[in-house]
């Protein structure tokens, strides 16, 4: 299997670099085309997208808008791809300057109490590109990944990231590396919209059904004291992003711990619904988002 990695990567890199080298309007038309070529080489995806669509909006939308939501994320992420390979491959500068950022001033006020930032995010929009623009920021970015499944693959990617000066951190064991991130000043960036175990996660409020969501985010705010920031990024018009910085969320003050978790965690949870229903193809149904049941179903 690791003679298979090994093959494979090079091939991709050789994708990457072409993807990365089209012109921007006709790069991305080439990515939606990816986008649906994917929709239908990959029918168990494909299912599981319209099986969270159905899930998500029910009778509120009727099945051939889920479909043509289904098609629509697709041809997101095969855009976002495209544009991955132009940040991997290109200088930075050529996707940042098409970066529009509103509501810094939130984050000017929360790395002024000195105790670093907690960013709340998600697999929505073109989160790679998210990653990459807190060079315009000023401030150190950190971010909590789960490694992929192929070694070589995600020492590659890993490799891309850290070259632009982002600190990658390995999702298992990653409370002491956060912590120190943020007693240095720093940003740490988590992703909280997919699937947790129930040994690390609490059942809270998504879309209407309860959904396993890590309580690491809330776990560390509390912890720490530092202040969670919702920051998420979406495709606009144009070819464009804009990154929206909300202010932070207020932490619970009940006083009981897990309670608290609790609710910081379903505060994080109607957050990311209500940005996802905004631009809903910009999210990545295709993850298996409600896999872990409470013990009563």
């Amino acid at each position: 299997m690791r003679v298979l990695y090994r093959l494979a990567v090079g091939p991709l890199a050789a994708l990457g670099w072409a993807l990365a080298h089209l012109p921007h309007r006709p790069g991305l038309w080439v990515g939606r085309r990816l986008g649906d070529l994917a929709y239908w080489l990959l029918p168990r995806r494909r299912a599981v997208a319209l099986e969270n669509l159905a899930r998500a909006f029910g009778r509120a939308r009727t099945h051939r808008e889920r479909r043509r939501l289904c098609r629509e994320s697709f041809r997101h992420l095969g855009m976002t791809l495209v544009e991955a390979s132009t940040f991997f491959f290109r200088p930075p500068a050529i996707l940042l300057s098409r970066v529009d950022a509103e509501g810094t001033d939130h984050l000017k006020a929360a790395m002024a109490q000195g105790r670093g930032a907690l960013l709340l995010t998600a697999h929505f929009g073109n989160w790679e590109l998210l990653a990459a623009a807190h060079v315009q920021t000023g401030y150190l970015l950190s971010v909590v990944a789960r490694p992929l499944d192929s070694p070589l693959l995600d020492r590659f990617v890993t490799r891309f990231r850290e070259g632009g000066g982002l600190e990658v951190i390995a999702k298992r064991h990653a409370a002491r590396r956060v912590l120190e991130a943020l007693r240095r000043g720093g940003m740490v960036g988590i992703l909280l919209d997919q699937n947790a175990s129930r040994r690390e996660g609490v059942f809270v409020p998504f879309f209407g059904e309860l959904a396993c969501t890590s309580r690491s985010l809330a776990v560390l705010a509390l912890s720490s004291g530092a202040p969670v920031l919702p920051v998420f990024i979406h495709r606009e018009a144009g070819g464009r992003h804009r990154i929206v910085i909300e202010p932070a969320v207020p932490p619970p003050v009940t006083g009981d711990r897990e309670q608290d978790i609790r609710a910081f965690t379903a505060a994080f949870a109607r957050i990311m619904e209500s940005t996802i229903r905004q631009w809903p193809e910009q999210w990545l149904w295709m993850h298996r988002r409600w896999k872990t049941r409470p013990p009563a179903q």
